[in-house]
């Protein structure tokens, strides 16, 4: 049966020891707490897709006893989670493994009974994800219809009954009635006897995934013979993709995603040519070379946008979710470039980080700045900054200071770079520097001067000060009665930890270009944030050519919900903070703007934001070189292998696409498809859409898909959110999203965008 396929693309691996392993499955420990641990089978199955394990629970209460290799974000060796350090100490390093599923689930910690079998376990899965990523699109396509078709197989006959095919459609979101299916199930059943095996199974799939809409753009730019000839996939590239290649670029392409030898020989495309072209990264509708840094990176710091998390160590929410080394782990693993640190007092003279006074968990200081060291250089290596809430006593302040430089090391920041105290260093002169944001006791010239140590001994912070750190007012206001409205001192150990981040308390603009320091940053909670944005816009984007500004969510959000990021990032505002934890279309719009730039998570600002003398408001756009009308077309054609968001058996996807576009306050505009109803495999729009764009270069674009209910709220789909800027025109795929960010095997939009001056 073609199930076999993703065997045959793991040729490379049949004979491989460790996938053996797997396939032959092992006693493991799963380890969950330290009196909760359970002797566990587990085992790689046949597709080479999906590991199955035992449950000891009733099977009313059973959940899928089986995970797929596509759910794995990580494979960490040793004691490199936070069950491992905290439940297997006793057990030998060498033993133990954990798998690192994506989105929200919790880590599987497990222990082999021998450091072979450990090794077998973490290197074989770690050889099928790193294939499984390697993948085609149109190889995941098939592997995610061969799964489906597998599932159907129930008697494990390669062959598919009628009654089979049904249940095949259903599982794939096709609403088929007994008339279409019984046709297709007769016209692919060549042998007559009633049922698909081989070559028919093989005749069902082409028919079932044949794409209207690439035969029509085919059709039109193939030649006599039935091919697209170079000179005509040229003519296409530059006719409807607006790009220029040269032909012997053009008959690269050809030779890379052709499958027919015959029509390579010619140096021409097939129609599966075009389609395999147009699901390559070359066919993405974001720009591939916005993978790679390519912005200047060699600007004084504030003039970039920086990825930053709000209440960094929290997996869930902020009054009795979890706090996690794990969550700085996920935060730096996308990017993130400022991770935030609430400093408490902790038993034995060791300072814990969680979210004061509420029922959420508590981690070390010392564990969490162990992690930062291990996994922040890992996705980008520009600088991160460390935001630190201290509420601790002058004692454990110091033994803050000392775990950041002993931990970090040469990696802690501790001396200004240069002779230079009137501007910012770039993010390429602070690459692989961890820098410290708080208060500090004295002015950056004096730390410069007693070589990175203040003279001053500890001292006091008024409780003005103090307040710019502190964001939950209900924390505010227990810490002030707490200390009677008194000063708060200050360890000259940490404050010396501070060098181009200095926290102060923000009076006005004015206040600021007059007395401020350019390392002297204020902290601002989104709602003073957005009051700033509406009433002084200019003041507010002049400020952040000089300082840095961070927002941060309002404490009233105890879910960690967020805010809209655009609005601060129109005035400038560089760390903008939000809850990574908490997906939604925040997060979307954040890391759909943070994929720019090679995902470094440094973003230039538009030259209008960087000019110290702009005219430049979002509020009222005017002529300047920020006006750049453009009018976008946006045409909706198709999707294709749409996920299953209810899970009922006989529920197929009710699909619609609504195409949203944020920025400036008039360039905001969403629009929506029609309602396909009963098809998520392959529903087709063909609907076009025009938008209206004075700041093109502040505009970000979300594709949202959803299912359709009439009686209740809409189900999320997919999503995918790109910058207008590292958008590519032309006929388009787009690789959707999962709420939490990641992409689905198979599920795409197909679009047609142009962007014209008006």
């Amino acid at each position: 049966m073609v199930s076999r396929s993703y065997i045959d693309d793991l040729k490379s691996l049949q004979d491989d020891e460790d996938l053996k392993y797997l396939l032959k499955g092992s006693h493991l420990t799963k380890v969950k707490s330290q009196s909760w641990k359970r002797g566990r089978f587990y085992k790689l199955q046949d597709d080479c897709k999906t590991i199955w394990h035992e449950s000891k629970k009733p099977q009313t209460l059973r959940k899928p006893q089986t995970f797929c290799i596509e759910d794995i974000e990580d494979v960490r060796t040793g004691h490199q989670t936070e069950g491992m350090q905290k439940f297997a100490k006793e057990i030998t390093d060498n033993q133990c493994f954990s798998i690192i599923f994506k989105g929200q689930r919790k880590n599987l910690d497990l222990v082999a009974n021998s450091k072979d079998e450990a090794n077998h376990w973490a290197s074989g899965l770690k050889k099928i994800i790193t294939n499984s990523n390697s993948l085609s699109q149109k190889q995941k396509t098939q592997h995610w219809i061969h799964a489906a078709l597998r599932k159907a197989d129930k008697n494990k006959d390669n062959k598919m009954s009628y009654k089979e095919l049904k249940s095949f459609m259903k599982a794939v979101n096709i609403q088929a009635d007994d008339s279409y299916a019984r046709y297709i199930f007769q016209k692919c059943d060549k042998s007559h006897t009633d049922a698909l095996e081989d070559g028919e199974i093989e005749e069902f799939y082409k028919l079932l995934t044949e794409r209207e809409e690439i035969n029509t753009i085919f059709s039109k730019y193939k030649s006599s013979d039935g091919l697209m000839s170079a000179d005509n996939f040229k003519k296409f590239l530059e006719q409807e993709q607006r790009e220029t290649f040269t032909l012997e670029f053009v008959q690269s392409l050809i030779k890379e995603y052709e499958p027919s030898e015959t029509a390579k020989e010619q140096n021409s495309l097939t129609k599966d040519g075009l389609l395999l072209y147009l699901l390559s990264d070359y066919g993405n509708i974001f720009d591939v070379a916005h993978r790679k840094v390519y912005q200047d990176m060699t600007k004084p710091l504030s003039q970039y946008f920086i990825s930053s998390s709000h209440n960094t160590y929290l997996m869930e929410d902020q009054l009795k979710g979890p706090s996690s080394t794990e969550a700085y782990i996920r935060a730096l693993s996308k990017g993130c470039r400022c991770v935030e640190l609430d400093c408490w007092n902790g038993p034995n003279y060791e300072p814990v980080i969680y979210h004061g006074y509420t029922l959420t968990s508590k981690i070390l200081f010392s564990d969490a700045i162990q992690a930062i060291k291990k996994y922040a250089f890992k996705a980008s290596l520009y600088p991160v900054i460390i935001s630190l809430e201290n509420h601790c006593t002058v004692d454990q302040q110091i033994v803050m200071a000392n775990h950041l430089k002993n931990i970090l090391g040469d990696k802690l920041l501790t001396v200004p770079l240069n002779s230079n105290l009137e501007d910012f260093p770039s993010p390429e002169q602070l690459k692989g520097k961890i820098l410290v944001k708080g208060k500090k006791l004295n002015r950056l010239v004096e730390t410069s001067m007693h070589n990175g140590h203040s003279s001053t001994e500890a001292a006091d912070v008024s409780d003005e000060d103090e307040a710019a750190e502190m964001e939950d007012e209900s924390v505010k206001n227990k810490v002030a009665n707490k200390n009677d409205k008194s000063k708060v001192k200050l360890a000259k150990e940490l404050s010396d930890t501070v060098i181009y981040c200095k926290s102060v308390h923000f009076h006005n603009f004015a206040n600021a270009k007059e007395h401020q320091a350019f390392y002297e940053m204020s902290s601002f909670v989104e709602s003073k944030a957005q009051k700033l944005a509406n009433d002084s816009g200019t003041s507010f984007i002049v400020h952040n050519t000089r300082q840095l500004s961070r927002i941060y969510p309002a404490g009233w959000r105890t879910d960690s919900s967020n805010y809209n990021p655009v609005d601060m990032w129109n005035v400038g505002c560089q760390i903008v903070a939000l809850n990574f934890q908490t997906p939604g279309t925040e997060m979307d719009l954040y890391l759909g703007r943070f994929q720019d730039n090679g995902s470094s998570g440094y973003i230039l600002k538009p030259e209008f934001l960087r000019e110290k003398h702009t005219q430049f408001n979002q509020k009222s756009i005017t002529d300047g070189k920020w006006r750049k009308n453009k009018k976008f077309h946006v045409m909706i054609i198709s999707a294709q292998q749409l996920p299953k968001e209810n899970k009922s058996k006989n529920c197929i996807v009710d699909p619609f696409v609504t195409v949203e576009l944020y920025g400036v306050a008039r360039d905001c505009e969403r629009k929506q498809t029609t309602v396909i109803e009963n098809n998520g495999f392959n529903p087709m729009w063909n609907e076009q859409f025009l938008f209206e764009i004075d700041v093109p270069d502040l505009a970000i674009v979300r594709f949202v898909v959803e299912d359709y209910d009439s009686s209740s709220r809409n189900d999320f789909v997919g999503q995918f959110t790109v910058p207008l800027t590292s958008l590519k025109p032309g006929y388009r795929h787009i690789h959707l999203l999962n709420r939490n960010g990641d992409q689905y095997a198979a599920a795409t939009l197909f679009v047609h965008t142009m962007l014209m001056d008006s």
